[in-house]
């Protein structure tokens, strides 16, 4: 590769295999991904170190053509296909790559990354230099294997609810700090006294919108007595009260206690929808406790809160080779 305009894209369909492999030494041949959202840029390494400049390949449109290039290569020499892991961009591709029956390996981000200046003596990154980056780390030997599999069904049911779980707490994060800020401008000792995502605070929200209404409610402590159960002492409840008689907060205007009634709301019923009270000695928390004994097969998981982490409840084989099942 010429060092002028060395990495100038080429469009993949202007390449001719015939000529390319004619030019091209004997033995192995390498090709780097780069896969972006829109473009593909590919190089092709040869077995002594030299490489093309990069091809240009529109995703997803141009995947069957790039495919079908390099299968046409792979018949005639033995071919190495390596990409990095970009999210789900790549999926396709390397999809229709092992389908071709190709030899797919994966490069480590972070190792693309380091190799930049050791490659040319520059550290500066683009599209067609990570492709030959990605190229030369797979002839090195710096790859594994990659080739596409689904999941099997457990561990994509598995999968699917930690997913769905995580973009839960992502909404919920969103409405705890929206919360948090409202209240440290309007009622900044509540957090002090109750936690944000509490049952109390958040009933307490809901109903008065925020320390005014509170403070002037005279059956106040019977109502948070109510909410709060056993867990909220009458110290608290009292504490509470005079927090909202002497806040040093914002005035609310009646905006302001619609927006505290709406967050409030908002959250609570986000969390309602992924905590569940009790039954927490029943279910298996993620990342906190192995398996016991050999799945068989699942119910429908529920994703629980019990107090300090998530967890999730399915059918696993306890003791004896019977599905024990909770609802």
């Amino acid at each position: 590769m010429r060092k002028n305009r060395a990495y100038r894209a080429t469009s993949v369909k202007k390449i001719s295999v015939e000529e390319m492999i004619s030019s091209g030494p004997a033995g192995e041949v390498t090709v780097g991904l780069d896969i972006g959202k829109h473009e593909i840029f590919a190089v092709l390494r040869w077995n002594d170190g030299i490489f093309l400049r990069p091809w240009k390949v529109k995703n997803p449109t141009e995947i069957r053509t790039l495919v079908q290039l390099l299968r046409n290569v792979a018949d005639k020499r033995t071919l190495r296909v390596a990409q990095e892991s970009t999210g789900t961009y790549g999926d396709a591709l390397r999809q229709a790559l092992t389908d071709a029956q190709l030899d797919v390996h994966r490069v480590s981000g972070k190792a693309t990354h380091d190799y930049a200046e050791i490659f040319d003596g520059v550290p500066s990154q683009h599209d067609g230099k990570d492709a030959a980056i990605i190229a030369e780390l797979a002839a090195l030997g710096k790859s594994w294997p990659w080739p596409f599999r689904h999941k099997k069904d457990q561990d994509a049911e598995m999968a699917y609810w930690v997913d769905w779980l995580d973009a839960q707490q992502r909404i919920e994060i969103m409405w705890l700090g929206r919360l948090e800020a409202l209240l440290a401008r309007h009622w900044p000792e509540a957090t002090s006294l109750l936690k944000l995502a509490s049952v109390t605070l958040l009933e307490a929200l809901a109903h008065y919108g925020g320390p005014t209404e509170l403070a002037a409610d005279k059956a106040a402590a019977q109502r948070l007595a109510g909410w709060g159960r056993a867990m909220l002492k009458a110290e608290k409840i009292e504490r509470v009260i005079r927090s909202a008689v002497g806040t040093v907060g914002v005035r609310q205007n009646a905006r302001d206690i619609q927006r505290a009634q709406q967050y409030a709301l908002m959250l609570w019923r986000h969390i309602g929808r992924s905590r569940r009270r009790g039954g927490c000695s029943n279910v298996w928390p993620r990342r906190t406790r192995p398996f016991v004994g050999r799945p068989r097969r699942w119910a429908r998981p529920r994703l629980v809160y019990c107090g300090s982490h998530w967890a999730i409840r399915k059918t696993t084989i306890v003791a004896k080779p019977i599905a024990k099942r909770w609802a």
